[in-house]
Order: C-alpha cells, then sequence, then structure tokens
C-alpha cells in the first residue's frame, strides 16, 4: 500500500509543479486559445493597464500601432481577435518595435500572430505594429493579457476596436510617402498576392525553392516581364527586414545595380543603389522607378514597380537587355532604414541571363559551386573513405590475413587504397575555398583553423606510415600507438570541422536536419566499432590460453579472430551500405542550397 500511495504522491507533486510553472522567457504559446497563464489562481477583475491605437479604422496590408501601458508589469500577451467572434483564433500578424522587451509568437497557423514578453524585468509601456490580413474581419478588437507578479494578472483586458469603413473597398489603395529616406519612391498598396502562372511563358522567373509558390511562408520569388519599352518586375520572400536584388557581371559583389524593398516603420520604401564590394549599398537619390507598389502580410514581403529597359542618363544603372548574373538577398533592417549584411548567402543564378529575352523559371543556389565541391569532397572522404579504411585495419585484419592482392596482405592494400583517396580528396577540397575566396577568410570561425589542422594530420599519417619499422622491431609497438591516435585525432576534429562548415553562410545546410542526421552517423560509426570490438572480445574469450607457449598463444588468439569471418562481412557491408546512404542525403542537400 506505501508504494501505491508514494507513487500518488510523486504524480501530484510533478502536477503541481507542472501547474504553477511560470513563463518568465515569454514562450507561452500553450495560452494561445484560452490567453491565461499557467500560474494557478484566478485573475482579477479590474485591469489597471489600458490598449490604445493611432487609428480606428484599416483596409486589408494596413499596420496599426498598437501601445500597451500602465503600472509596472512583468508579463504580457497581445492578440487580435474578430471583434463579433472573441473566442475565435487570432488574426492578423505583428511586427515588433523593441526586441528587447517583446518577441513574436505564432497561435495556430497565423504566423507571429501574437506578442509576449522577453523577460520578467518590469515595464511600464510595450508598443508594436498590428498587421491586417487581407481576410481580416469586419470588426477588430485587441485584447491583452498582464502579469504584473505571479499571482496578480488580467485575462484578455479588452482593447479598442477597429473597423473596415463601408465607404472603402478592401482594395483601395493606400498611398505612403516617406521623409526618413531621400531615395525612397510614393507606393501603394498591393491588393494581391504575386503569381506564377505565368513563369516561363510570358514573364522571367527566378524561383527558391524551384515551382515554389510566391507569397508562401518559405518561396523566394523574383520575376520580369517586359511590356513595351519597360521592365516591370516583382520581387517577394519571407523577411521583416529587406529584400533586393542586384545585376552583376560575375559571381562577386562589386560594382552592381541593386533594387532594394525596405520594411521602415512598417512601411514598404523601395529603392535603387550601387554596390561596392561588400561594404553597404549606396542609395541613389534620383528617381528612376515607377508603378511602385508593396504588400506585407503575415512575414511576407512584397514589391513591385516598373523601370525602362534602357536608362542611359541613371549613373550606375545597367540596361535590361542585356546578360547579367541575378543576386537575390534578404537580411534584417533598423527602424531607421539602416540595412544589416544579410544572414546567409545571397541567391545567385549559375549563369547570366538576360531578363528581356527568352523566358524562362529558372532556380539558383546561395552556394557557389566551390564551396559546394569542398564541401561533397570533405564528405566523401571523411564519412566513406576513411571510415571503411578504418574498419577494415582495425578488425579485418585476422580474416584477410593470408589473402593476398598485388603483392600484399588484402586488409593492407584496401586500407592504404583507402587512406590515400582520403589524402588526395581532402588535399584538392583544402585548396578550393582559398581559390573562391582569394585567400584566408576572416568570418568563417574556428572552421579554417581546424580544416588546415586536420589537413596538417592528413599529409602526416602518411608521411609517418612511410617509416613504419618492421613487425618485429622493438619500435613498432611506439609506431602503432602514434598511428592510432593522430589518426583519431584527425577523424574527430574533421567530425567537428564539418559540423561547423555545414551553418555557415557559404554552404548553409538545412537546420537543425544538419545536425541531427552528422549526429547520425557518428552513433552509427561509434556503434559499429563497439559492436565489432565486443565481437572481437567474446572470440578472444573463446581462445585456449596455454601459458607455457607464447606462440601457442598468439596462435590461438588469431585463430579465435577468424573464427567470426562471416559475422564480421555482414557487418561491413551493412557497415558501407549504412555510410553510402549517409553521405547520398549530404550530398543532395548540397546540390539543393
Amino acid at each position: 500500500m506505501e508504494l501505491p500511495g508514494l507513487g500518488f504522491a510523486v504524480w501530484m507533486f510533478v502536477c503541481l509543479c507542472t501547474s504553477v510553472l511560470g513563463y518568465p522567457n515569454g514562450k507561452v504559446r500553450e495560452a494561445c486559445a484560452s490567453m491565461i497563464p499557467c500560474h494557478g489562481g484566478s485573475p482579477h477583475p479590474s485591469p489597471e493597464h489600458t490598449i490604445t491605437v493611432n487609428r480606428t479604422e484599416f483596409k486589408p496590408g494596413d499596420n496599426i500601432e498598437v501601445h500597451l501601458s500602465g503600472p509596472d508589469f512583468e508579463g504580457f500577451f497581445i492578440q487580435a481577435r474578430d471583434a463579433e467572434h472573441l473566442d475565435s483564433p487570432a488574426v492578423g500578424s505583428f511586427v515588433l518595435a523593441d526586441r528587447r522587451l517583446s518577441q513574436l509568437l505564432t497561435c495556430g497557423h497565423t504566423k507571429n500572430s501574437a506578442v509576449s514578453h522577453t523577460s520578467k524585468a518590469k515595464k511600464k509601456f510595450i508598443k508594436v505594429y498590428w498587421i491586417a490580413p487581407g481576410d481580416a474581419p469586419k470588426h477588430v478588437q485587441f485584447l491583452a493579457t498582464v502579469v504584473k507578479k505571479y499571482r496578480t494578472f488580467w485575462v484578455k483586458i479588452p482593447g479598442p476596436i477597429i473597423s473596415q469603413p463601408d465607404m472603402l473597398s478592401p482594395t483601395t489603395p493606400l498611398l505612403a510617402t516617406s521623409d526618413a529616406m531621400s531615395t525612397s519612391y510614393p507606393v501603394s498598396y498591393l491588393s494581391k498576392p504575386f503569381s506564377a502562372s505565368g513563369c516561363g511563358r510570358t514573364k522571367f522567373c527566378i524561383r527558391n525553392p524551384s515551382n515554389c509558390d510566391p507569397g508562401s511562408a518559405s518561396c523566394f520569388f523574383l520575376s520580369f516581364q517586359q511590356e513595351g519599352s519597360s521592365v516591370f518586375i516583382e520581387m517577394s520572400g519571407p523577411s521583416e527586414g529587406y529584400l533586393a536584388f542586384a545585376l552583376s557581371h560575375d559571381q562577386w559583389m562589386g560594382g552592381d545595380d541593386a533594387y532594394l524593398c525596405v520594411n521602415e516603420e512598417h512601411h514598404v520604401h523601395v529603392s535603387t543603389a550601387h554596390l561596392k564590394g561588400r561594404s553597404r549599398p549606396l542609395l541613389d537619390s534620383e528617381n528612376v522607378l515607377e508603378d511602385v507598389s508593396w504588400r506585407l502580410v503575415d512575414g511576407v514581403l512584397q514589391c513591385c514597380f516598373r523601370r525602362s529597359i534602357r536608362l542611359p542618363a541613371s549613373k550606375g544603372r545597367f540596361d535590361l537587355d542585356a546578360s547579367y548574373y541575378i543576386f537575390l538577398a534578404d537580411g534584417e533592417a533598423s527602424e531607421g532604414g539602416l540595412l544589416y549584411k544579410h544572414r546567409r548567402q545571397p541567391l545567385i543564378t549559375d549563369g547570366l541571363y538576360n531578363v528581356t529575352g527568352f523566358p524562362r523559371d529558372i532556380g539558383g543556389s546561395r552556394s557557389p559551386r566551390l564551396i559546394k565541391a569542398h564541401g561533397a569532397l570533405m564528405f566523401v572522404a571523411w564519412i566513406t573513405t576513411v571510415s571503411i579504411g578504418v574498419i577494415v585495419a582495425r578488425f579485418f585484419k585476422p580474416i584477410w590475413s593470408h589473402s593476398i592482392l598485388f603483392g600484399k596482405e588484402m586488409w593492407f592494400q584496401v586500407h592504404r587504397m583507402l587512406m590515400l583517396t582520403t589524402v588526395m580528396l581532402t588535399s584538392i577540397s583544402f585548396v578550393l575555398p582559398f581559390i573562391y575566396r582569394g585567400g584566408w577568410s576572416q568570418q568563417a570561425g574556428f572552421h579554417p583553423y581546424l580544416g588546415c589542422t586536420v589537413m596538417a594530420l592528413t599529409i602526416f599519417q602518411p608521411l609517418m606510415a612511410g617509416f613504419r619499422p618492421s613487425r618485429h622491431a622493438p619500435r613498432r609497438q611506439l609506431f602503432n600507438w602514434f598511428h592510432w591516435s593522430t589518426g583519431t585525432t584527425a577523424r574527430i576534429l574533421a567530425v567537428v570541422t564539418m559540423f561547423l562548415g555545414m551553418d555557415l553562410p557559404a554552404l548553409d545546410l538545412p537546420d537543425p536536419w544538419d545536425t541531427y542526421t552528422m549526429i547520425g552517423f557518428v552513433a552509427w560509426h561509434v556503434g559499429t566499432e563497439v559492436l565489432l570490438e565486443i565481437h572481437s572480445y567474446c572470440l578472444i574469450r573463446k581462445a585456449e590460453v596455454i601459458e607455457d607457449d607464447r606462440v601457442q598463444i598468439l596462435q590461438s588468439l588469431t585463430s579465435a579472430e577468424a573464427e567470426g569471418h562471416l559475422f564480421k562481412q555482414i557487418v561491413l557491408t551493412i557497415y558501407v551500405c549504412g555510410n553510402i546512404v549517409f553521405l547520398i542525403a549530404f550530398l543532395i542537400a548540397i546540390n539543393q542550397i
């Protein structure tokens, strides 16, 4: 009777602890529907805090400034809901004004549909922006939950109701100008999202991923459609900062003709710019764009404009009837319009294209070919050849010791062939980033330093093997220890180097898939080695130990090691197949970047 009672007590303790756990970091997705904090107790009836907005009428695509203010509070949770159905899911999306105090949450299927605190720090005022969706209800009300202290909180504090005016159509243009950027042009609200229906037939399109739908949460889209002596350009992608594309004569940034759509104060400004090297773009003051429109809904930024094919009087602008490499980048922007460096490699076309020529529907790559080749060769070397070579030398010497291949024992020839292949692949791969960068990369962290160390150990191994003492020489044991320790160190560092390299901007494999897959490979290799070690140990334990005759002992041990050759061959076959699967997975991921 005591054990069930103890179990019940433990169960109650866990439940009670779970129910009173707070959320000081603001990750309160569990409260999306009820907006009730998991603090226990009951909410207070008379709120001390108020919600205000800067306007009471809106149209789809408008942004509404929302304020939450009152006496000091620790936590908060803000949503917008259909005013006629307050129990319905949150509508619209928010944009932050201060990332130190607030963060975006996704409730239900709507991205960034709620805002919460980031810490328990005391605050009196919160400002955010609400973006009206295309399918917004007629009336929208803002609600807030505020936590003053752990047990003192208010739930669903009612805020103002904003409405779509009857006299305006949801597609009525919204004119907006900006004094903040002299290079911005008047823009109008884009009532409908872009369509890819004419790609490859009536307009030149670039899409990433291939064949994605512009406006989706993961699609980057750029299109050019010639209309007489001008080109109508559409650009779309998931970004709350900026989107930009550039026309270039090569695959390097510098001396390029760039066009930027920047989200500043929740209005999108379209600018032309000139790129010099890797510095920030130089914005132009001359207006060469027409019919500028934009749309910012659910974290997807879209803008379109028209430009003449030839602009002989405009300095820095390229004629659009020539062939160029095309860049497409995204990144963050400050409220003052300052553009930050893109966090990942821009999408770059694989060749020169004329956007006014034959309509095409193409993709691009976020990783240069040399860097792709660098990663692919490293994966082949350190996932396949070196791993199989180590397994063969460590566990198949007794089995293949009497099999001769080209005048040498077969295990040794296989091991040497695989290791020399590893040296060759690593050496070729090692020089590719230097060719691409033209020197040392200052922005790759520890990856190049570890890579140089691995390269040095890789070269040292065969050089050391060339001075291998004979089998019965006194220094053979010392050589074996150095050979094993150097190879093991190189393999460990190589795995760490690949871990770091997979998330660099030039070769940014899908995250967290890349990490989990690499962990899976390491577990696969270590598990195989442990299995074969256990198998070898069991065979040795079966050997008959004759203490008076050392030669006979060695013969018995060798015989015991050879007994399980069928099992080892099966394990080796399965291991090689598994390694090939991991290798193919990484090579496919590299090819799709």
